[in-house]
């Protein structure tokens, strides 16, 4: 009687079994041809972080740095006054933590006391100065110094958190740099071109040729007043 309860079973189990294949497997119709829809967040975000971890970020960041070096190394001597000027913030030092922490989201105001989860904000992970530096950048720097090449950072950090930049600049490596140029308080600006390129005319106004300006936004390196641009990678935030 047994058996023929389980035979039985094992019947009606064969006769589902299609079934139940096709609810695993419901099609889902096309998306409307004029759909707009942009990519999805969450999967660029699972994405960015990949490349990050991965370290495939690194090294892309590596091999520019690495081109802007023999660059500047090929146009050192043709100049009276060479000069390299750096962005900061994922060119010069590393704000994963905070990012990370945030979900790459920006939070300016607020504190920064549960790292590694967030929220983070900004302004007070700046007074921290704890960014390290990104490695093939610390490199470049040292290099345009060996070169007899001066080097400037232009940043659109407020000038309110100067003294706390200059701290994470020295604390990671950065020392005998020529000037630093912080954004002013209280301004805003439609572009950090707006910014980032009249401070650079004011370097060159003082006898300097920029041979080099290296950002993470093409806003760092737009505008003039440097010979040639070097964009890192970036697939984290957007500056206009």
């Amino acid at each position: 009687m047994r058996i023929m309860a389980l035979r039985a079973f094992l019947h009606i189990a064969c006769l589902l079994a299609p079934c139940l294949s096709m609810a695993a497997e419901t099609a889902i119709a096309p998306s409307p041809p004029g759909w707009s829809q942009p990519a999805n967040v969450g999967v660029a975000e699972s994405a960015a972080t990949r490349y990050h971890d991965s370290g495939a970020y690194l090294a892309d960041l590596g091999a520019v740095d690495r081109e802007a070096g023999d660059w500047l190394a090929a146009q050192a001597a043709s100049v009276p006054k060479p000069a390299l000027v750096l962005d900061i913030d994922e060119t010069s030092l590393s704000n994963w933590d905070e990012e990370k922490a945030n979900n790459y989201g920006y939070i300016r105001q607020g504190g920064c006391d549960s790292l590694p989860e967030g929220p983070c904000g900004f302004e007070a992970w700046e007074h921290l100065a704890r960014a390290p530096a990104l490695g093939p950048t610390l490199a470049l720097f040292n290099r345009a110094k060996a070169l007899g090449i001066a080097v400037f950072f232009i940043t659109g950090r407020h000038d309110r958190v100067t003294e706390a930049t200059r701290r994470n600049l020295i604390g990671a490596g950065y020392a005998g740099w020529s000037g630093l140029v912080m954004e002013p308080a209280g301004r805003s600006f439609a572009s950090a071109a707006d910014f980032k390129a009249p401070a650079r005319a004011a370097i060159e106004a003082r006898g300097y040729t920029i041979l080099a300006t290296v950002g993470d936004q093409r806003s760092d390196l737009t505008g003039g007043h440097a010979m040639r641009g070097f964009l890192l990678p970036n697939p984290f935030y957007f500056i206009p």
